[in-house]
């Protein structure tokens, strides 16, 4: 398994290009659902986009019944974006790599138990990666590689605000 978060989707194409070939690799993207995909707080371009053209390049955005892009959310500003890459929209209609999400809570959540048994502050884009391994099902012998792709230094107010230290 290969794990990273996305939302316009540099990180993880970075992360599953040299894997597309082989198909024993299973690629999962974690966007980010914010306050919940429904609840008109979220970022899962997955989940609530359609296809259309954001920055001149066909891809799967979210957007209005009339093309226009609706403001995205997430706690994490690096997955605060209203679309996906073309090479992710190509992905996940292809079936290629799986798209799921993760909330805010779940993300802050998973950041902090990192921090608690590893040592290791992660960015809260990342968290979200880490947060879908305890949706995941494993089988011995499995190898997961997850990208924690930035430091969480620079998210210690919002833990710090979210879990009231």
């Amino acid at each position: 398994y290969v794990l990273a978060c996305v939302g316009g989707g540099s990180n993880a194409m970075g992360m599953f290009y040299h894997f597309l070939d082989d198909e024993e690799v299973k690629l999962v993207a974690v966007e980010a659902a914010g306050k919940g995909v429904d609840s008109g707080h979220s970022a899962a371009t997955t989940f609530l986009g359609k296809e259309g053209v954001l920055h001149g390049t066909r891809t799967i955005l979210m957007q209005t019944e009339d093309g226009q892009v609706i403001e995205p959310y997430s706690i994490s500003a690096g997955l605060d974006y209203p679309g996906i890459g073309p090479q992710h929209a190509h992905l996940f209609k292809a079936d290629r790599a799986k798209y799921v999400s993760i909330t805010d809570e779940e993300a802050l959540k998973a950041g902090l138990l990192c921090c608690q048994l590893e040592g290791i502050i992660p960015a809260i884009e990342s968290s979200h990666a880490l947060a879908y391994l305890e949706k995941m099902k494993f089988n011995k012998g499995d190898n997961i590689v997850i990208c924690i792709s930035g430091r969480g230094d620079k998210d210690l107010d919002t833990y710090i605000k979210y879990f009231g230290y």
